[in-house]
């Protein structure tokens, strides 16, 4: 399955497959030829997947891997410079690239580095985790954790191209399955009422892939409308205002979609929420968080979508709908302690 993505400079496709990771090769071959492929990689995913992929691309270039270390706590300059370390080493030119394979964080640091060496390389992504396939693999955004807030420092770069193989999904542990669940059930929430039906109704870890493609496709579809985040794409961050906060605070205990879930709690309307709780049960996700409800407010404050003594939230009445407000601070803190006990 081929899904196209239009961005303002062209665009590239979504390759939805599996096992495709086992003929990476005559998906990316044709571009690679005499080119220098740098595959980024973390010590978290299963070392053969980035091999698989550096044997493909040595068919007819060159092919080297780094592996950084896995977490959020690594998503850092630290890491950045270390992948722009190692273009600068192996003499990377504009016609040559970077692949990343692995998940949200990977992608998002390999994509950062492309934009930035030699103000812009091409870079292939290669999602292997349930959140980054269906949520950071589409849109380009790419970015880092820098001065103790979440993807302060990044750009809008769409890769050349991204394969998503749900085979690599059977080495995930059940915990990171949910996670990255929680990432579509934040868009079933927004706009697509059929989609919180099943994770109502249904098994979701029996549907993956369908959960993955309708994710993709809502995503797609916002992300052609607004690529920059100017208006539509707020949506996006549903869940994710208060989430970032609890995420830094909570000092990596939880994983980022559990804390889009308590977010999304902590935003959703009186009349949705036990529905909302009873999802976050049947995958095994949190309500709330034990961490310094002021801390998360301070960590809000710093959020990019904050402004004059407010932040831009998403707020949802009802499965499939939205609602944009500007949150003053005290507000912003009253829900915050509904889900944030100290």
């Amino acid at each position: 399955m081929i899904i196209p993505v239009k961005t303002r400079d062209g665009g590239y496709d979504i390759i939805m497959e599996r096992g495709s990771l086992s003929w990476v090769g005559e998906l990316i071959g044709k571009d690679g030829e005499g080119k220098l492929s740098l595959i980024v990689t973390d010590d978290g995913v299963p070392a053969q997947y980035a091999e698989t992929v550096a044997e493909a691309c040595r068919a007819n270039g060159r092919a080297e891997i780094l592996t950084i270390p896995q977490g959020e706590e690594n998503k850092t300059m630290e890491s950045l410079t270390a992948i722009l370390r190692k273009l600068v080493e192996l003499c990377a030119t504009r016609k040559d690239r970077v692949i990343a394979v692995g998940g949200g964080v990977v992608g998002d640091m390999t994509g950062l580095a492309a934009a930035l060496y030699m103000r812009g390389i091409d870079w292939i992504n290669i999602p292997t985790t349930v959140l980054s396939q269906v949520d950071s693999s589409v849109g380009g955004k790419t970015a880092i954790d820098f001065a103790g807030v979440k993807n302060v420092v990044g750009a809008f770069y769409p890769p050349k191209t991204v394969i998503i193989d749900h085979d690599t999904l059977s080495t995930l542990p059940k915990r990171q399955v949910s996670n990255g669940l929680a990432e579509a059930l934040k868009m079933s929430l927004t706009s697509d009422e059929k989609l919180f039906a099943l994770f109502e109704n249904e098994d979701p870890f029996a549907h993956l892939d369908e959960i993955c493609e309708r994710a993709i496709r809502i995503k797609k579809a916002v992300v052609e409308e607004d690529e920059c985040e100017s208006g539509l794409r707020r949506v996006l961050n549903f869940g994710h205002t208060i989430g970032h906060g609890i995420e830094l605070a909570c000092g990596g205990t939880l994983l980022h979609g559990e804390c889009v879930a308590i977010g999304m709690v902590a935003l959703c309307a009186d009349r949705i929420r036990p529905r909302l709780l009873s999802v976050l049960d049947k995958l095994g996700l949190p309500h709330e968080a034990a961490c310094d409800p002021d801390e998360v407010l301070a960590l809000c404050a710093h959020d990019k979508k904050a402004e004059d003594g407010a932040v831009m939230t998403v707020l949802c009445r009802d499965p499939g709908s939205f609602q944009f407000y500007l949150m003053d601070f005290e507000k912003l803190r009253r829900r915050i302690m509904t889900v944030v006990r100290g």
